[in-house]
């Protein structure tokens, strides 16, 4: 890979990564209802479905996902019923009582083990992210060449920068938490990040496969 295609490869990551969606979303609730330390688990569970993501379109499954109309809709569907699970685990959860908080902040109940594997579940729920990196990967990458050292730069780039826009919505949504301490507003937090996260899922499920 040259140079060139590098800069070029990192201009669209750059917009990739900073455009808001699902995984945005995700780690500004936990940054703000449980602190920007647990946020970081939710930051590394995007990166690490992201690696997934990537391997799955190197390999060539992807391009099976891409032609395999089936294959695409099954796991399509799957993902936009975790989205709306996690939205109505929101709607319906219980208020916080900020005052029961500890001094870094976090919710005893939020788990840093649950808030990895929920984003996990986040980054892995939409196949189009594999038909994108499907897409994408192919342009930049020399048939000449090894094949795992230009991945691994390639998956490496997009990963580095999606923890960092991630990091830096989760600070700013922290700056926020002192306005969430009033009674009410983290349960509106919740049910508003819920309905988008729904809203998400419903158009996930009925959006073309295209």
């Amino acid at each position: 890979m040259t140079i060139q295609s590098w800069l070029m490869y990192l201009a669209l990551v750059l917009v990739a990564t900073a455009t808001p969606g699902p995984a945005v979303l995700y780690i500004m609730t936990n940054a703000s209802l449980h602190g920007w330390r647990k946020a970081v688990y939710a930051a590394l569970g995007n990166i690490a479905g992201l690696f997934c993501l990537g391997i799955i379109a190197i390999t060539g499954l992807g391009t099976v996902l891409k032609t395999s109309e089936m294959i695409f809709n099954l796991i399509k569907y799957a993902g936009a019923a975790y989205l709306v699970y996690l939205g109505l685990r929101m709607l319906f959860q219980e208020g916080l009582d900020f005052s029961k908080m500890n001094h870094q902040g976090a919710v005893p109940d939020a788990s840093a083990h649950k808030i990895f594997l929920q984003a996990l579940g986040v980054a892995l729920s939409n196949p189009k992210a594999i038909i994108f990196l499907t897409a994408l990967f192919p342009q930049f990458i020399s048939i000449d060449r090894a094949l795992a050292p230009q991945f691994i730069m390639l998956i490496a780039t997009l990963m580095t920068f999606s923890f960092t826009f991630l990091m830096s919505y989760a600070l700013l949504a922290h700056s926020a938490k002192a306005w969430l301490t009033r009674s009410g507003r983290a349960k509106a937090v919740n049910r508003t990040s819920g309905s988008i996260f729904v809203g998400f899922g419903i158009l996930l499920a009925t959006s073309s496969n295209r």
